[in-house]
């Protein structure tokens, strides 16, 4: 059921807009009358909702990320139902997704991808210091503002890290098997360990334009994942530095134990990189300096 242009929801926020939609949800642009603030509001579409699934991720985004507060992370200030129908008020983030930029501009410069790393890196660190893995980090769930800005949404699939987590078996394998790690495809849950693969693997794209395996058969893609490293970008990238092809290999290893151990431990990394611009350079040769090789 769309709402209409000018509805009052919950006697506070009236709809301004419809911006957008998605795989489970019809997007508004509304007034909050208490705080005046412009904000977003996400109503779960009614042909998804006959899904108990569907209808529990969409539960679940609601009351997981509601607990966070990070500038990095969409925040979530309310939720409820309409006409027997779940929402979620998000603030309102004006802005393309990574994905949007990427389909636009291909790849991005080192410096950019890195500040963009920073930024979601200090997320997931800020999330999982909150006991909640993401579990689905990839540019479409990464907001990109004008001002550089990054924010991750789309909580759907997170959960909450359990302390028996490692001898756990998950019930369903979920996320999106272009950025799924190794562990999870072999049947073990989620951790930090996972969302920081996710995002190794996302630093990857932003720099090359491309994900590391893809094929038209998703089964082929993740036997890569649990077969093959991560190429290096030089592959795509020749002027890529030594550097930074060591931070995208540590947070893509295949086993987790070889991986970053925790997301500040990337973001760390990755600060180190800004702090000498010649870390994001190609060290050339003494025989290339002098006589020009490549």
């Amino acid at each position: 059921m769309p709402l209409k242009i000018g509805s009052i929801i919950d006697e506070r926020y009236r709809v301004t807009a419809r911006i957008g939609h998605g795989g489970m949800a019809e997007v508004y642009e509304a007034t909050d009358f208490i705080t005046k603030k412009r904000i977003a509001i996400k109503l779960i579409r009614e042909d998804v909702m006959k899904n108990p699934i569907n209808l529990r991720r969409f539960q679940n985004e609601a009351t997981i990320a509601a607990s966070l507060n990070h500038p990095n992370i969409v925040k979530v200030y309310n939720h409820g139902t309409y006409e027997g129908i779940p929402y979620i008020v998000n603030e309102y983030v004006a802005g393309q997704t990574l994905k949007d930029v990427l389909d636009f501009r291909s790849a991005l410069p080192p410096q950019e991808a890195i500040s963009i790393m920073i930024q979601l890196t200090s997320a997931l660190q800020y999330a999982h210091e909150h006991n909640i893995v993401h579990r689905d980090v990839k540019p479409q769930n990464i907001f990109y503002l004008p001002d550089g800005t990054i924010k991750l949404g789309d909580f759907g699939i997170s959960e909450t890290i359990s302390i028996n987590s490692k001898n756990e078996k998950p019930k369903e394998i979920i996320g999106s098997v272009h950025y799924l790690a190794p562990e999870i495809s072999r049947g073990y849950p989620a951790s930090p360990q996972s969302d920081i693969y996710a995002a190794g693997v996302t630093l990857f794209e932003l720099m090359t334009g491309r994900v590391p395996f893809n094929d038209s058969d998703p089964v082929k893609v993740v036997v890569a994942h649990i077969r093959e490293k991560v190429p290096s970008p030089k592959k795509y990238i020749p002027h890529c530095s030594k550097e930074v092809e060591k931070v995208i290999a540590k947070a893509t290893a295949r086993s987790f134990k070889e991986r970053y151990h925790t997301a500040q431990d990337f973001h760390d990394d990755l600060v180190i990189l800004t702090q000498n611009s010649e870390l994001l350079k190609e060290k050339k040769s003494f025989f290339a300096r002098i006589f020009g090789f490549k």
